[in-house]
């Protein structure tokens, strides 16, 4: 059957919405012309709001791939040492942390997310150059490098917390799974050709002695990536009324709601898994061309299988997101993550790291799509900004913890093959055990607030158009013979199929 909203009058046009005259019916003609543009610009807006930001994340990706990645090994290209290219990849990222924590206060001051958001990535692309610099001039002192990368994650760590406040109200919940879902898909694709193409620029330099030119190229390229990224991400539109105030949650206050059982729980899990990954994670590349001496081509088709296993889950996991949420999505990522870094303990060829990277992709997409969910669902609106750059900094210490107890663990046990196999198998121990958090995370208040997101829905499609008439609402199919939580869920899914 068929729903018709009541049309709003028009301030000015009498007693009727179309302006004909009080009791006479407008044309039928005249009544479609009356709403169907303003329907189409609403729907026009939001999809260019999602190419925007789709575009924005490839070419953000690109710039992972091809810059951050390359870092440790930037550090041993300077002659600065093992040390110091092992340490890149922890101390700047703890600094960045810290240097984030002016997001709430910035985005109060320049009442804006876009803004903000938009200032901290140009302040990580501009981090680049100075390493361009020091690429063609061969020299580059320890304190400058890590100087430089803690800029590039103060402007990455800055904008996430502002990033994803703006984006709900860019995303309506009934399309936000299956979005996301291919934004991410497109993400990885993005860090994999980054990868790759910044390993073959290396070797390459490497085989003709211009390895340091190299690295300003793809540092480059990089920079070039990320104002891109920032040009997609200005042309995403903003709504002042829906961002609303934002307010500031201390780290007390914050603690209390954890220890009560608030939705903020879910962060402390999140910060265990981060420890219990990191004590493996940092490992599995000195374990592979150190203990099983495999080949630098075999190393990277491992990495790449990886990258292509979450790209073909990741639109089987949007659909699973929409249809049974996304706090269940994050339990089968949850538990398909615990046996990962344990399964390498029987492994004893390449093809068999190759299933156990392929099928280690599928979950992790799970894991990973359910967290990014699951931030917009568990934390509120105007509390996001302050809450996730606080936990910006706890996740940035948690996996500097994780990575100093895995390091730790396999200097006492003395760097041997069993040492690794070890670290491996206290990992997914480790992994298991961050799902009692889980357990014991509230989900019925997720459950009731899910509640009220189609309202809000409805209130953020108004808002994309500016005239009166934008409230006219068009005609919509409702499915027949269905009631309750079904009909809510075929009609997401016939948006998300139309979005």
């Amino acid at each position: 059957m068929k729903i018709f909203a009541p049309r709003v009058p028009v301030p000015g046009h009498g007693g009727s919405a179309s302006g004909s005259a009080p009791g006479v019916s407008p044309p039928a003609s005249t009544a479609v012309r009356s709403y169907r543009p303003k329907r189409f610009s609403r729907r026009r807006v939001l999809r260019r709001n999602l190419r925007n930001s789709v575009a924005d994340c490839a070419a953000f990706s690109i710039m992972v791939g091809i810059g951050e990645t390359y870092f440790p090994a930037f550090a041993l290209a300077l002659g600065l040492g093992q040390i110091v290219s092992g340490l890149v990849a922890s101390v700047p990222l703890l600094i960045g942390a810290v240097l984030q924590l002016v997001s709430p206060y910035a985005v109060r001051w320049l009442g804006s997310n876009r803004r903000w958001c938009v200032m901290c990535v140009l302040l990580q692309g501009l981090s680049f150059l100075p390493l361009v610099g020091a690429a063609l001039a061969g020299y580059l002192p320890a304190w400058a490098l890590f100087g430089f990368v803690a800029l590039y994650w103060a402007g990455g760590l800055g904008a996430t917390p502002a990033w994803q406040t703006w984006m709900e109200t860019v995303v309506p919940f009934h399309v936000r799974a299956p979005f996301f879902a291919m934004r991410t898909r497109f993400g990885q694709a993005g860090v994999l050709v980054g990868f790759l193409a910044g390993g073959l620029s290396l070797q390459y330099g490497k085989q003709h002695g211009i390895v340091l030119k190299m690295f300003a190229a793809i540092f480059a390229v990089a920079f070039v990536c990320r104002i891109i990224s920032a040009r997609f991400l200005s042309r995403q539109t903003e709504s002042a009324h829906l961002n609303g105030p934002q307010l500031h949650v201390g780290f007390g206050e914050l603690l209390q709601r954890i220890r009560t059982g608030s939705s903020e729980r879910l962060l402390l899990y999140f910060l265990a898994v981060q420890v219990a990954v990191q004590i493996s994670g940092p490992y599995f590349s000195p374990f592979m061309l150190g203990q099983m001496q495999i080949s630098y081509l075999h190393f990277v088709s491992l990495l790449a299988v990886s990258f292509l296993a979450k790209i073909v889950a990741l639109p089987a996991c949007g659909r699973l997101a929409t249809l049974f949420g996304a706090r269940r999505l994050l339990w089968i990522g949850g538990i398909g993550i615990m046996p990962v870094s344990g399964s390498w303990l029987y492994a004893s060829d390449f093809w068999q790291l190759v299933l156990i990277q392929f099928l280690g992709g599928i979950v992790w997409a799970a894991y990973e799509l359910a967290m990014l969910l699951m931030f917009f669902e568990s934390v509120r609106k105007e509390e996001r900004t302050s809450i996730l750059t606080m936990f910006n900094l706890a996740n940035s210490v948690a996996l500097a913890v994780g990575s100093i107890v895995g390091g730790c663990l396999l200097k006492l046990l003395g760097e041997s093959r069993e040492a690794y196999l070890f670290l491996f198998a206290v990992s997914s121990f480790a992994r298991a055990s961050a799902l009692l958090v889980l357990k014991f995370f509230p989900g019925r208040e997720l459950a009731l607030r899910d509640e009220v997101l189609d309202a809000e829905d409805e209130v953020t499609s108004m808002t994309l158009s500016r005239e009166p008439s934008s409230l006219n609402r068009p005609e919509v199919d409702e499915p027949e013979g269905l009631t309750g939580p079904a009909r809510r869920m075929a009609t997401t899914v016939a948006t998300a199929e139309h979005a």
